[in-house]
């Protein structure tokens, strides 16, 4: 259960960036983020998703393997994350809380459609497989290659 990539964006629907390492603030999120210090809903201080989900999609819809593709900001390798709802867990030195399941949106099925698979087929594509919106509730540094470890 490592992290195998991390992004960023400085302002809403701004270039991804890709980063070797964050540090992560309690209840403030990613330094950085357009999202850090924002609290407008629950776990919207970082998100993760699978790397195995987007390479599926990517396979499915015959498209170049871009693990910057769903917008979340960690990307995480051989970790179930739905199954991280309501755990607390590590990730790199800093301590999240899992807190609800990342449902797709909109915003991704258009950046996502193409014409074999419209917008409203790929959100259908994405429900459950989203990935997880999480809190920090102890600050630390992530980067990756670092290991995701539950703590209860």
């Amino acid at each position: 259960m490592t992290i195998e990539r991390i992004f960023i964006s400085r302002e809403p629907g701004g270039a991804q960036q890709e980063c070797a390492s964050i540090r992560v603030e309690r209840d403030a999120g990613i330094v950085g983020d357009r999202h850090f210090g924002r609290n407008d809903w629950a776990g919207q201080n970082l998100t993760l998703v699978e790397a195995e989900e987007i390479e599926r999609f990517c396979a499915e819809t015959q498209r170049p393997a871009d693990l910057s593709i769903t917008r979340r900001n960690v990307v995480t390798r051989g970790v179930r994350l739905n199954d991280l709802v309501g755990k607390t867990f590590t990730l790199g030195s800093a301590t999240l809380r899992g807190i609800e399941t990342c449902e797709p949106c909109g915003d991704l099925g258009r950046a996502l459609s193409s014409d074999a698979m419209p917008a409203a087929a790929v959100v259908k594509r994405w429900i459950g497989r989203g990935g997880l919106r999480a809190a920090v509730i102890a600050s630390g540094e992530v980067a990756t290659g670092a290991r995701i470890a539950v703590v209860d």
